[in-house]
């Protein structure tokens, strides 16, 4: 009797053993999500070596609107997001989130058909067709017009990219303000469209800082219970992004097949875009100050406070 209960407790000891390594075989994926542009370019080498694997499950979105209510309801465990909307979703979330790395730095520029435009002072009295309101593009143009001490410029905001796009084709006096890829493809449809105006390098001659358009950040409670797969991830994204800036081409035909922007246009856009791998105490340090500038614009820009120091990862 003995034997048979010895027998059945070693038993028991095995398939508990055995469950244990059944249910680490089966983790659930981490779920990343990303804006449909620079962001998610910057993963898409990572995104394609995960095809065959259940580590990671992607998902792309066109509009922040998809991915700020499925990160705070736990729905994915990381996201891409634009600067600002990350310490308004910090805020709302009461420190639910935290952000784990810069991805793009500044994406945005002015764009004209002609040659009239060689400064800042050069948009006095013009109008300029834009996307972006109430995020990084706005808050940037305004900043580097007041300090600029331009005044009579029109800016008429659109709710998308592509309508913003369309609008200055027809208006043969028109300027636009547009990221990339967008500005590219605005390139493939008229070449008299060039590049006047690099807003990230306005920006840097005016402040000495590092404008940032978006950065990736990822459920506290994902980061606290599961450390080594949060660890894990941020060292293949910065794999993902090395192999992007490095790899013009063969990164432009996985970001095709992903259906982000077409091929030919991702080749001839990647060295704009500004797809980088900034954390610890250096993404810390760039943040800080945007935020600041952020805030100083609109408070509500960040939502409504400065986000605080447990807002960065810093493992």
């Amino acid at each position: 009797m003995n034997l048979s209960k010895k027998a059945f407790a070693l038993l028991l000891c095995v398939m508990l053993v055995s469950v244990s390594f059944l249910a680490m075989a089966q983790q659930a994926p981490v779920r990343v999500a990303a804006l449909k542009g620079p962001t998610a370019m910057g993963l898409v080498k990572l995104m394609d070596d995960s095809r065959e694997g259940d580590k990671y499950a992607f998902t792309l979105a066109a509009s922040p609107d998809v991915l700020v209510p499925a990160i705070a309801k736990g729905e994915v465990d990381i996201a891409c997001l634009p600067v600002n909307l990350a310490a308004i979703l910090y805020k709302n979330t009461k420190g639910a989130i935290q952000v784990t790395n810069v991805n793009t730095l500044g994406v945005i520029y002015i764009l004209e058909k002609g040659e009239g435009v060689k400064a800042l002072s050069d948009l006095s009295g013009r109008k300029v067709y834009a996307s972006g309101k109430a995020s990084t593009p706005e808050y940037a143009l305004t900043y580097l017009l007041e300090k600029a001490g331009v005044k009579d410029v029109t800016v008429e905001w659109k709710a998308e990219h592509a309508e913003a796009l369309a609008a200055f084709l027809q208006d043969p006096e028109g300027l636009a303000m547009l990221p990339q890829p967008f500005v590219t493809v605005a390139q493939t449809k008229n070449d008299q469209i060039k590049i006047a105006l690099d807003l990230t390098r306005e920006w840097e001659q005016v402040t000495g800082d590092t404008m940032i358009t978006g950065v990736t950040v990822a459920r506290k409670a994902f980061l606290e219970d599961n450390p080594q797969a949060a660890a894990q991830f941020l060292k293949d994204y910065e794999a993902s992004v090395a192999y992007v800036n490095a790899n013009t081409k063969e990164a432009a035909e996985l970001i095709g097949g992903f259906e982000i922007v077409a091929a030919p246009v991702a080749e001839k856009a990647l060295p704009y875009c500004n797809i980088t791998f900034i954390q610890g105490e250096d993404m810390e340090k760039a943040l800080v100050p945007f935020y600041q500038m952020l805030f100083d614009q609109n408070p509500q820009s960040v939502g409504g406070q400065m986000p605080d120091a447990a807002f960065y990862y810093k493992p």
